[in-house]
Formats: C-alpha cells, sequence, structure tokens
C-alpha cells in the first residue's frame, strides 16, 4: 500500500484453495465450509482518490465488469461511506490480471483492497477484524481476503484461523476459457452424499511440519464433483501438469482454474508451455504462493 496526499495504491492477490470440503447446506442457503486458503502471486492494482464531487466512479481495463452498484468494489465502497457518513467523493482505477469467474476470489480480493484503501485514505479507523465484519456482508471470501495468507476457513468462510505459510514453491496457474458460476457449482452440490472429503486437519499438520509433500498428497476440493463433470477440460489440465512434473494438481474453489504445485522454476515453465501448445488454458500464469501481507 502506497499513500500519497489524496491517492492510494493498493494491490489485490488472487487465491486459491489448497483444500475445500463443504460439509452442509445450512438453513439461510449458504454452505458451511472447512478449507484452507492460500495467497499467490498474481494481483489486480487499484488506485484510488479523493476527489471533490461525491459519488464514487470506477473505471477498469477490463470490459467485461460492471461499473456500477454490481461490482464488488462499488459495493464495498458504498458500505464504508454510509457506515462513516462521508460526502466527499472517490475514483477507483482497476487493472485486472486475476482471471474473472476463475475460483480465485478476484471480485471479493478488489473489494477488500478498496476496503483497506478507503479505510486508510479517509482515516476511517477501521480495525482489520472491523473491516472484515463489514466486508462478510458482501461476500464470504472478503475477510479472508482483507487479511491472506494460509488461513483455515470455516462457517461460511469468515471464521478464519492462520496457519504456517507452505514451503517455498512454484506454481503453474491455467485458466481454461470458460467461466463458472460459484452459485451452479454450489446449488449442484449434494454436501450430504459426498463419498469423498479431503484431509483438512492433515494438510494443517503438513503446513505445521513445513512438508510440501504432505500438502500436494492432501489437495482435495469437493467441488471437482460438480465442475469436472461439467467441463472436463479441468481434468485433462490436472493430468497434463501431472504427467508435466507437478507433484500435484487442483482446482481451485468452485473453478474452472487450475494449479499444480512444482520443485523447480524450470520444470513449472515447461509444464506451462505444454498446457499452452495443447491450448487447455486460455490464462497461464507461472507463479508461486505468497505471503509478504497484503499491500
Amino acid at each position: 500500500m502506497f499513500l500519497y496526499m489524496n491517492k492510494i495504491y493498493q494491490k489485490a492477490y488472487a487465491k486459491v484453495n489448497i483444500g475445500l470440503d463443504v460439509l452442509r447446506r445450512r438453513t439461510d442457503g449458504y454452505h458451511e465450509v472447512r478449507m484452507i486458503m492460500q495467497t499467490v502471486d498474481i494481483f489486480d492494482e487499484l488506485i484510488i482518490e479523493k476527489r471533490e464531487q461525491a459519488g464514487i466512479e470506477l473505471q477498469t481495463d477490463n470490459s467485461k465488469l460492471p461499473l456500477d452498484g454490481n461490482n464488488l468494489v462499488c459495493k464495498a465502497a458504498e458500505l464504508l461511506f454510509r457506515e462513516r457518513n462521508i460526502t466527499e467523493g472517490v475514483k477507483i482505477t482497476l487493472t485486472k490480471r486475476i482471471p474473472i469467474a476463475a475460483g480465485m476470489a478476484g471480485g471479493s480480493s478488489d473489494a477488500a483492497a478498496a476496503m483497506r484503501g478507503l479505510n486508510e485514505l479517509f482515516e476511517m479507523g477501521y480495525s482489520i477484524s472491523q473491516l472484515q465484519q463489514l466486508g462478510v456482508t458482501l461476500g464470504a471470501d472478503i475477510p479472508y481476503c482483507i487479511a491472506g495468507g494460509t488461513m483455515l476457513s470455516e462457517g461460511i468462510g469468515e471464521i478464519l484461523t492462520p496457519l504456517p505459510a507452505p514451503p517455498a514453491c512454484h506454481l503453474v496457474v491455467a485458466k481454461p476459457d470458460i467461466d463458472v458460476s460459484t452459485g451452479f457449482v454450489y446449488g449442484n452440490l449434494h454436501a450430504d452424499s459426498l463419498d469423498y472429503h479431503p484431509d483438512i486437519d492433515g494438510m494443517i499438520e503438513a503446513l505445521k511440519n513445513g512438508s510440501m509433500k504432505g500438502i500436494a498428497d492432501r489437495l482435495g476440493n469437493v467441488l471437482e464433483t460438480v465442475t469436472v463433470k461439467e467441463y472436463p477440460v479441468i481434468d485433462r489440465i490436472k493430468e497434463t501438469l501431472r504427467a508435466e512434473g507437478a507433484e500435484n494438481a487442483l482446482m481451485s474453489g468452485s473453478g474452472p482454474t487450475v494449479f499444480g504445485i512444482f520443485g523447480q522454476k524450470e520444470t513449472a515453465e515447461a509444464a506451462a508451455a505444454e498446457v499452452r501448445r495443447r491450448q487447455l488454458a486460455g490464462q497461464i500464469f507461472v507463479t508461486a504462493f505468497y505471503n509478504g501481507g497484503q499491500d
């Protein structure tokens, strides 16, 4: 985060789930989850500027995104302005790099970055936990995205417990040219009759022990039971990454993005090239886990 006079700069980092379990569907329609979230070094950028004219203006370089109250960034700004009775205006310029509708919390991370930046720029005085309490009213991933790092996420996503960072490694992140609706995936998940549940407790122990093999062996995501059935390309990407040397590969969130874990950057780059050669994904990154905090 960089603050200069009436302007502030924020990075909004993407996340992957290295473990995602759904315990049950609640009576309010939300699903109770138990998952491990991990920030990755792919980020959007926000420039937030005060302006004299009242209101919230959003600009972005991605034509797929709405620029009105349907955008989580605008909703976040409206919420904070309403809570703190802010009458000044703000202009937010968003540069997108995180794939859209990808299972990487891009929209939630943008909203979280906007909340952090507005809190600082307008001297609102919120603590991180207070921002998280406000953020969950907009989206279940926002409390995590406000803090980032390695976290156990429970409840609907708002109960967060920090975990040790995984060992250093390299990732290939590949998003096929399809957009997946989170609502569709959760709506078609039969949480009460799942045959498989990932070993979240074992993953926590592997993180505490700093065991990359233990982490890779326990990658698991129950939402694959819905999304992979609908979009078989996800399995083809996973198989390609493993064949090219990944210790393991997994779909992130509700998909369709897949990530593979690699010990060597050269192997990761070769695997990314093979995914590209087979035309399995339109957006491909060679990156790493990120635990440097939000900035």
